[in-house]
């Protein structure tokens, strides 16, 4: 969170106890006074009563059991009161917190689309200027043409996770659901990204005849979002393993890496929409924190389950489980 949003929550929620002490002064105030008020009342009336009179016990009793009951009155009225308050600020609070916190997000998402828009962008229109103004041989123009089409293609994975992410939580996505190999799908996933990344180590273990019910794209953009992340996070001259297999009826897919593994606290919260770990001013890994968000959206369309768990001795396992169709 930025110095100008820590100040801001600063001041509310300084603000915010302020006000609430304040009204827990008057509630107070409220009953002092209230109770002085029949303090005098009951004095006024006991001062009338004349020691004489045959009934002056009972009407002393009477009183007095008035006085029992109007302190009880004002203790219970003011009992739920603050309980009401209470409960109305602790609401209060936190729905301003989260909001901010949202706030918060938002701005570092739009930080990082605005970083991982230009970035593409710029490197794809600095290769077809060299193209165009260069007189290039075959093999460095084929270079710089495979490097113009994996920026294009960041840029297109890019546009469709957020145009995803709008309709998932739009509610507008509609799904076609149809038998699909998850063999077949894994391993041409698989083969564009060592084609991508043909520097980089990725294994893939995959059992035949595994089929379940979903869609292609969907299914292709999760295992892209997984891939990507262990990639991004994990070093170079570490391998990435894919594996799928059957256990009980169930298809499990698992993406490990060798990076720096996740915190047991942040396991949940990586799957929040726009969460990213970290300092967003010093962060240098890329993301704009839906990728994993989108992982859990797409299992919950495909009736699944995402975890992440520690890799030994270092690194994360994320492992997405399947029925079997």
């Amino acid at each position: 969170m930025s110095f100008i949003s820590k100040h801001k929550l600063v001041f509310l929620t300084t603000g915010y106890f302020v006000f609430l002490l304040y009204i827990l002064a008057a509630l107070l105030w409220w009953f002092i006074a209230l109770n002085k008020q029949n303090n005098a009342m009951i004095n006024l009336e006991l001062s009338l009563l004349k020691k004489d009179d045959p009934s002056y016990i009972t009407k002393h009793n009477a009183i007095m059991f008035e006085q029992r009951r109007k302190i009880a009155q004002y203790v219970g009225e003011g009992v739920i009161f603050f309980v009401l308050i209470l409960a109305g600020a602790v609401i209060v609070y936190h729905a301003t917190r989260k909001q901010l916190h949202l706030s918060q997000q938002q701005n570092n998402f739009m930080m990082a689309v605005t970083h991982e828009l230009k970035t593409p962008i710029a490197v794809a229109r600095l290769n077809l200027e060299t193209l165009q103004k260069r007189k290039l041989d075959e093999e460095k123009k084929t270079k710089l043409i495979s490097n113009t089409l994996y920026e294009a293609n960041r840029l297109n994975s890019l546009c469709n996770n957020i145009l995803l992410a709008a309709q998932l939580d739009g509610g507008s996505y509609h799904s076609s659901k149809q038998k699909v190999s998850l063999h077949d799908l894994i391993q041409k996933s698989v083969d564009e990204f060592r084609v991508y990344y043909p520097q980089r180590n990725i294994k893939a273990q995959l059992d035949n005849d595994i089929y379940i019910l979903g869609e292609d794209l969907l299914l292709t953009m999760l295992l892209n979002n997984l891939l990507e992340n262990a990639i991004k996070y994990s070093p170079r001259d570490k391998p990435i393993q894919i594996y799928l297999k059957e256990e009980n009826d169930l298809a499990v897919l698992s993406v490990i890496d060798e990076g720096p593994g996740i915190p047991d606290e942040e396991k949940k919260k990586i799957f929040i929409k726009f969460y990213r770990i970290g300092d967003e001013r010093t962060r240098t890994a890329k993301g704009t924190g839906l990728g994993l968000y989108l992982t859990k959206r797409i299992m919950e369309k495909h009736h699944g389950k995402i975890m992440v768990t520690d890799n030994q001795p270092t690194g994360s396992i994320f492992t997405a489980t399947f029925r079997i169709s």
